[in-house]
């Protein structure tokens, strides 16, 4: 027979004002202020045009045009020399980067970043779409599925085709539709705002008459002859 059960050694009685102690002890501590901080929504770019409104109908270049939200185009290079960073910057502010990378508009980014949204206002008069939506059609469109290398065979290189990288199409994209317009304000009097628009449209439609468009069916229609 155990304590318990031996009525001789009965069971010392419960403590039954140690909850209640604990618990005023708990509610005379100091407790810490609740902070809320308020989300705010994300403006839309240039304060006009939406981001989630913004799809990518090409399954590999999905990954890589990057469409979140972000209040300033410029991130300061914080994503350079790191693998795979590019796809880390918005698809609007590598357009704008890819434009100082033309002898005209080297380290010019205030110009750069006004001309591209002068262009994209341009784009949304015409259309009455969303331009971050023109530009996605218009990089799917001139981003090429294939290209030419040489491979060595002895002491004979030989032309070969092979398939670009998803990332690499997207930049010679960005690449050839920033070179043509430059181009094209070289070759006319238009403003450089208003050659980016054409180019873009252009691209966006397909057209062969856009620098982006033909660059790409070239390398393609060579690749196709080094099958």
């Amino acid at each position: 027979m155990t304590d318990e059960q031996n009525p001789a050694n009965p069971a010392p009685p419960a403590d039954t004002d140690a909850p209640l102690e604990a618990a005023a002890e708990e509610s005379l501590a100091p407790q810490r202020p609740v902070i809320v901080v308020p989300k705010f929504p994300v403006p839309p770019l240039f304060g006009k045009y939406a981001f989630d409104e913004v799809s990518v109908s090409d399954v590999s270049l999905a990954k890589y045009i990057n469409l979140s939200p972000t209040l300033v185009l410029h991130t300061s290079a914080r994503h350079a020399n790191k693998a795979f960073g590019k796809q880390r910057i918005h698809v609007v502010e590598r357009l704008i980067n890819e434009m100082m990378k033309t002898e005209t508009w080297t380290g010019k980014k205030a110009s750069a970043y006004r001309a591209v949204k002068d262009a994209f206002a341009i784009i949304h008069e015409r259309t009455k779409d969303n331009p971050i939506q023109v530009l996605v059609k218009a990089l799917e469109n001139a981003a090429p599925r294939e290209e030419v290398t040489r491979l060595r065979y002895g002491g004979i290189s030989v032309p070969k085709a092979v398939d670009v990288a998803p990332s690499r199409r997207l930049d010679v994209a960005l690449r050839n539709i920033t070179s043509g317009a430059v181009a094209a304000s070289h070759k006319s009097k238009n403003p450089i705002a208003q050659c980016i628009a054409d180019e873009i449209l252009k691209a966006a439609k397909n057209d062969m008459n856009s620098f982006a468009v033909g660059k790409k069916e070239e390398v393609e229609r060579v690749a196709k002859s080094a099958r």
